[in-house]
């Protein structure tokens, strides 16, 4: 757990961690309360990195197929 003391002021927070608690909640890595009063911006868990790493995956397998049919013409 990244404790908000650890955290610069003015700060820019991403947290990709992400675990299933004993009550079937979700939580990140950082300590979100804690590390709010610090950073200037950190990303929520669940919905932070999530929807982007979803996007990235399939921009990337769109170029991926386009190049395998300019190469295999």
């Amino acid at each position: 757990m990244i404790r908000g003391e650890w955290i610069k002021d003015g700060a820019i927070v991403i947290d990709v961690g992400i675990s299933r608690l004993a009550d079937g909640s979700l939580a990140g890595d950082v300590d979100f309360p804690a590390a709010q009063e610090r950073a200037a911006f950190i990303t929520p868990v669940p919905g932070g990195v999530g929807p982007m790493t979803v996007a990235m995956l399939l921009q990337n397998t769109l170029k991926a197929a386009r190049q395998q049919s300019v190469h295999s013409s």
